[in-house]
């Protein structure tokens, strides 16, 4: 299967004043360390330029007159201004990188806690790996810019300035001279500036794909290998990075060309200079000294310019960034409490879908006109053909999703009404694909009730039949577990997920496929569990298997998003319908009475 890696991607704009003045607010809390950076920045720039103003003197003065002491000064004086910069500079270096850690932290932390909102739909259209690199390389770009790129552009603005004034106060003729090839680099920037952000916007866009296909790569290689795809995953990454290679090398060849040609201009620039500054030396209008400054200021003149075409690439490179950053950060979440939403009070676990209609594409019905009420405490088992809906209607309940019409209610109360913690933390859950996080087996118990106690927990795991597996392990409930629980068999994750789910003592509880992966003796264990887990409680089992649903106080059968069955086990076995045909494919004779 091939999947196209560079989809998903919001579109490059051109620049946006507005997006740009954006980014510049998260240095907004950071504006005393930013202004100190800028005023040290500002007397670094001061102090550099003198520099060459102590030549002229020395050429002009100090050394035609054989003034030594003079000399002596004007060295000294170079000396402490050179060291006077390089405090500043070190100053500022260490205030910048203190700036940018805490941009970073910004940026980062309102990412990941709006991310934190967003619903099912966003990452069901989304890789992991693209939502990866923009709170990692995406932001770590902008980052340079806030700190690094916009201050140093404001310290060689500020450098400019100084030269620009140092030159017209020594010879006003000659500086207006230096200026004019100022146009011919204006021509050659703003004529290049489109191709460059759309290179790198494209680079950007192909790394964006080059981890999501990293990341899929690495968390699906137990079936990579199983399948024997290892040379074709090999050769489609190949493509990628080849697709990476040649957008960098495009965007590298288009700002190569910038620096030499402010390299050719800028010695036009200086011939000009020389030369002109030559016939004045002739008729007397300016002396050595003069000239060897202006000539000084004028290279000095040229690495600003260098610097600030640098920075012109740096914010093409960074408004890409900021365009996929701002595309998370402007996504509303679809699932969200409603303006006056109330706490849920504690249930008692009644529950109702009335007239409900839902489809994942509002085209495509997964649900049609589907009503059922559920009474506390009662086992509800969801059966039917792969596709019918089954989980579609937890997914509606614990409002991962919202229907297109009707309304559910718990206890009466309409869950669009109550807000989401409210309502899920009275709902346990427990998936098919279970999902274990890295760390000690008793974190992972205790990931839905922080408080939980010691003793609490091992009950719970005893209660599901997971304590003996548990206390195997040499660090027993310290045990770590690995990314995606790597040490545990699926069975014993599946175990862990229903004591997790246990110790919440939820009312409502959700088990969807949640046996499927257990082999035959462990599911008589937790058969024996579940009658106690599900004593007291308003249940919902989904499942394929249905040797473990007989139970149920009611089995609804669905297909094609409707209710087409409901009843007990015996009553549905009396009719010729798809729950009996679905018996018979899969269960005993003997079981089928």
């Amino acid at each position: 299967m091939e999947r196209n890696f560079d989809r998903d991607e919001v579109v490059m704009q051109p620049f946006d004043r507005k997006q740009f003045l954006r980014l510049l607010g998260f240095l907004k809390p950071q504006k005393k360390g930013m202004a100190a950076a800028l005023g040290l920045m500002c007397i670094a720039a001061v102090t550099a330029q003198l520099g060459p103003y102590l030549f002229k003197i020395a050429i002009d003065q100090a050394i035609p007159q054989r003034d030594f002491h003079l000399i002596n000064l004007l060295g000294l004086g170079y000396l402490g201004l050179a060291l006077f910069h390089w405090l500043c500079a070190y100053s500022r270096t260490l205030i910048m990188s203190q700036v940018g850690q805490n941009v970073l932290y910004t940026m980062r932390k309102q990412l990941f806690d709006h991310l934190q909102t967003l619903s099912f739909r966003f990452y069901d259209t989304r890789p992991a790996g693209k939502i990866m690199v923009r709170i990692t390389s995406d932001v770590n770009t902008i980052n340079q810019l806030l700190t690094n790129g916009i201050v140093n552009m404001i310290a060689e603005l500020f450098n400019l300035l100084v030269i620009v004034i140092l030159m017209l106060s020594m010879h006003t003729k000659l500086a207006l001279l230096s200026f004019t090839i100022l146009p011919i680099l204006a021509v050659f920037a703003f004529s290049l500036r489109p191709e460059i952000r759309r290179r790198w916007y494209n680079v950007r866009l192909k790394l964006s794909s080059i981890n999501a296909y990293l990341n899929e790569s690495i968390m699906g290689m137990r079936i990579t290998q199983a399948f024997t795809r290892e040379t074709l995953n090999q050769t489609k990454f190949v493509q990628l990075n080849d697709n990476f290679l040649d957008a960098s090398t495009q965007a590298i060849k288009l700002n190569a060309l910038f620096m030499p040609i402010v390299e050719i201009v800028a010695a036009f620039g200086t011939g000009l200079v020389i030369w002109y500054g030559t016939n004045l030396i002739k008729t007397g209008s300016v002396t050595v000294g003069i000239l060897v400054a202006f000539l000084n200021y004028l290279w000095r003149f040229w690495v600003p310019i260098n610097m600030l075409a640098s920075f012109y690439t740096q914010i093409q490179t960074a408004m890409a960034s900021s365009q996929r950053v701002f595309e998370i950060l402007d996504t509303k979440p679809d699932i969200k409490n409603a303006p006056c939403a109330i706490e849920l009070p504690p249930i008692r676990g009644q529950v109702s879908f009335e007239r409900v209609n839902f489809g994942y594409d509002p085209g495509q019905l997964v649900l049609r006109d589907f009503t059922l009420k559920v009474q506390p405490g009662q086992t509800i088992a969801l059966v039917g053909p792969t596709g019918a809906g089954k989980t579609s209607i937890i997914n509606l309940l614990t409002r991962f999703y919202e229907p297109q019409s009707g309304r559910i209610t718990i206890d009466g109360i309409d869950i669009k009404k109550v807000t989401l913690e409210s309502l899920r933390s009275q709902i346990g859950i427990v998936l098919q694909d279970t999902f274990i996080f890295s760390g000690p087996i008793k974190e992972n118990l205790r990931y839905g009730k922080l408080d939980a106690t010691m003793q609490e927990i091992i009950e719970a795991a005893k209660i599901v039949n997971a304590h003996d597996f548990i206390v195997n392990f040499p660090e027993g409930y310290d045990t770590e577990v690995e990314e995606r629980g790597a040490k545990l068999s699926v069975g014993q994750r599946q175990l862990i997920a229903f004591a997790r789910a246990l110790l919440l003592d939820p009312k409502i509880l959700i088990l969807d496929e949640a046996t499927s992966s257990i082999d035959t003796e462990t599911e008589l264990l937790i058969q024996q569990a579940l009658t106690k887990l599900l004593k007291g409680r308003t249940s919902f089992v989904i499942a394929h298997r249905l040797s473990t649903i007989q139970n149920a106080d009611q089995i609804v059968v669905i297909d094609h998003g409707r209710i087409v069955e409901q009843g007990n086990h015996k009553q549905l076995l009396c009719h010729n319908g798809l729950y009996r045909a679905l018996c018979e494919a899969q269960l005993k004779p003997s079981l089928i009475v």
